[in-house]
């Protein structure tokens, strides 16, 4: 019989990284490469679920990712990423990324990205293993939590959706 986990509050998962995006990130457009930003999104938020399960956990999904202004060589980028929802052995982590320009001190971090991702913890055979449950910590987390779970019912759907008309239009072939 598998053993029932505590709950962890979603505070406990929260985790912030910050970094300086030099010349080496930048794209043929003289910003930062999407795909920078990307990994540095991946990271964090295998920081907040490996911290909230406890132990490694591996992207199984990335559900969305909105770019919503341009990184700068020089600019500080904060990332922060919590645990919004969490399944048997599956989380989804939301992760928002701000800019401070290094050319506007003293301004207000710039939001530059959101991204929720879907993380699944593992035991060291990579097998997947029971993560506790996340509970909210107020109504704003009650309402991620909520979201989170609508983006899953989305994804299966879409899974379902998808698998039921491969086998519609080429039976026996996937």
């Amino acid at each position: 019989m598998e053993e029932q986990l505590s709950g962890r509050p979603t505070a406990l998962s929260r985790v912030t990284l910050s970094r300086i995006m030099t010349a080496v990130d930048v794209n043929l457009y003289g910003t930062v490469h999407g795909g920078v930003l990307m990994k540095f999104v991946d990271d964090v938020a295998g920081a907040a679920a490996a911290r909230h399960s406890g132990g490694t956990a591996v992207t199984a999904a990335i559900d969305e990712i909105v770019f919503l202004e341009p990184v700068r060589v020089g600019d500080l980028v904060h990332a922060y990423a919590q645990v919004n929802w969490t399944g048997t052995s599956s989380m989804e982590v939301g992760v928002k990324l701000a800019a401070e320009r290094w050319d506007a001190v003293g301004a207000v971090p710039l939001p530059v990205a959101t991204a929720y991702l879907v993380f699944v913890a593992v035991d060291s055979a990579g097998h997947p293993r029971s993560v506790p449950p996340v509970v909210p910590d107020d109504d704003v987390e009650k309402r991620r939590f909520t979201e989170a779970m609508i983006r899953r019912d989305h994804r299966l759907a879409r899974r379902a959706a998808i698998q039921k008309a491969r086998a519609e239009h080429r039976p026996g072939v996937d």
